[in-house]
């Protein structure tokens, strides 16, 4: 074992100098075991980073959303190839906003790119998609399908497509938010460094499949290494294995990122049919306190960072927890059936800070969240190591670790104040968690915490006339005038002094308008 494991390391450090120079397929299709991975991307990390080369050749130089789509992989070819008998990979071609090269190794494929690996439509490309042969050109990702919902039907699972994105879906959902290996200077003062996927490799596909993604990046080189098991939820068991070049004070550990437009927490310029547009609403955060943190996600006038101090979590995500229709009103946009995606730590992560990045935006067309954990230590030169369990999960509350809270604060809404233009209203319906009996919380108070802002008056919590056990809190926040931005804090307490709900927080910020 220990002369196999010299001879990988070996081998990976004559593959460094291709890697850095060459398109990836050409260089890495022997990285068949995640111990050849590991030792490649750290042999990268060794040398200066080089740019995969971004120049693409008819017809895939000059393609548009609907003519890339108008490329699909050829069955047998690059489309719907074996891996065992639980699983299926289609090779995704390169072009329109995918134009760095990826290397991808399948067991039991040969996987070197041509143009005839796949059918052309006629619409926007004639007769003549181009080249047999098209030299320098690599996939732009994998997709993966398994029988999902139906055994025997070969759905999407997992895409990894983009940079170091990818997406995975859990039983009865659609696409919606998306993970990343790894995130550099998001939210910073300078443009954000988006590390790359160079190489994917599918090792072995059984009852579970395990793949790795080599990725690499100016300052440093990267490789995940994840065990996929598709489901209710669909599990990925994560390794990742960090190399930087430099010193890095940035980075964001187990990335997800999403999009909000508006629902009726506000204030949002909206002019929409729909009642809400988002692929997730909740940022949760489970803190080494043993607190649960909920944060409802908004689309604030400005850019703003958000940042959860905290000593080794026990687990956050972004979560979608409307999951009617009713919800959203929009049939074609499916979001109710959108996933929500949990992060649970393997090992303590010692101290660092969850951190939530909120983009202003008027359309759903974008990505304008991203929560990710950013660890207090300077990542020296050198190895680094985080372990952790990804979930992607049906959207609902019960896709959370459950916890002994009486209540969920599970719809948040505010407007101006009725009897004051310069004052917020703001109602928290709290319901049961999922499987839980209604209990009566009579006489429950609201606490606002030792640093409330002030400004918040009027504070009440009484049941709903509805069925299901359903309560509202509600108070005002009246901001001072010249106020730009406060956090508010609310904790509800059984008469006793016992939490009976997730601590529920939201910072406000002045709106677009100028008001409340």
């Amino acid at each position: 074992m220990r002369r196999r494991q010299l001879l990988r390391a070996a081998a990976a450090a004559t593959l460094a100098p291709l890697l850095t120079a060459t398109p990836p397929s050409a260089a890495t299709r022997d990285l068949r075991t995640p111990e050849d991975l590991v030792a490649a991307a750290r042999a990268v990390a060794t040398r200066p980073h080089v740019p995969a080369p971004r120049h693409l050749q008819s017809p895939f130089d000059a393609l548009t959303y609907d003519s890339y789509r108008g490329i699909r992989p050829r069955l047998g070819r690059a489309g719907d190839l074996p891996l065992g008998p639980n699983y299926r990979a289609d090779l995704l071609p390169p072009g329109w906003l995918f134009r760095e090269p990826v290397g991808i190794t399948l067991p039991g494929h040969e996987t070197a790119f041509a143009t005839d690996l796949f059918d052309f439509d006629p619409r926007y490309f004639g007769d003549s998609p181009g080249p047999t042969e098209a030299a320098g050109i690599g996939f732009s990702g994998l997709r993966l399908r398994h029988p999902l919902n139906d055994q025997h039907i070969w759905d999407e699972v997992l895409v990894l497509q983009g940079a170091s994105y990818f997406r995975a879906l859990a039983r009865g959902t659609v696409y919606g938010l998306s993970a990343r290996a790894l995130a550099l200077g998001t939210g910073g003062p300078v443009p954000e460094e988006f590390p790359a996927t160079r190489h994917i490799s599918v090792f072995s596909a059984n009852d579970d499949l395990q793949f790795g993604c080599l990725v690499d990046s100016p300052r440093c080189s990267a490789a995940l290494i994840a065990t996929l098991s598709p489901g209710a939820p669909t599990r990925m068991e994560c390794a990742l294995h960090l190399f930087p070049r430099v010193p890095i004070a940035d980075a964001g550990i187990a990335p997800l990122t999403s999009m909000f437009q508006h629902n009726a927490v506000g204030p949002a310029a909206i002019d929409d049919f729909r009642p809400a547009v988002h692929d997730s609403d909740t940022l949760v955060i489970d803190n080494g306190a043993g607190e649960r943190l909920w944060r409802p996600i908004s689309n604030p006038a400005r850019l703003q960072i958000s940042s959860f101090v905290d000593t080794s979590p026990s687990g956050f995500g972004l979560m979608q927890m409307a999951n009617s229709f009713a919800d959203f009103r929009d049939q074609e946009g499916a979001y109710h059936l959108r996933p929500s995606a949990w992060v649970t730590p393997r090992g303590a992560w010692g101290p660092g800070a969850v951190m939530l990045l909120e983009i202003p935006t008027a359309n759903e067309f974008a990505d304008n969240v991203v929560a990710f954990w950013r660890p207090d230590a300077v990542l020296e030169p050198g190895a680094h190591r985080f372990d952790y369990r990804l979930d992607w999960c049906a959207p609902s509350p019960a896709a959370l670790p459950p916890q002994d809270h009486a209540l969920l604060p599970m719809r948040s809404a505010s407007g101006i104040e009725p009897n004051s233009a310069a004052a917020r209203l703001y109602v928290i319906d709290f319901v049961p968690p999922p499987g839980r009996e209604p209990t009566d919380p009579a006489g429950a108070r609201l606490d606002f915490g030792r640093d409330a802002p002030a400004g918040v008056t009027g504070p009440a919590f009484y049941p709903l006339d509805q069925p299901g056990g359903a309560w509202r809190a509600s108070f005002v926040f009246a901001p001072e005038a010249e106020q730009e931005v406060a956090e508010l804090r609310l904790r509800l307490r059984a008469a006793s002094g016992e939490v009976l709900a997730p601590v529920w927080l939201h910072r406000w910020t002045r709106s677009r308008a100028g008001g409340p």
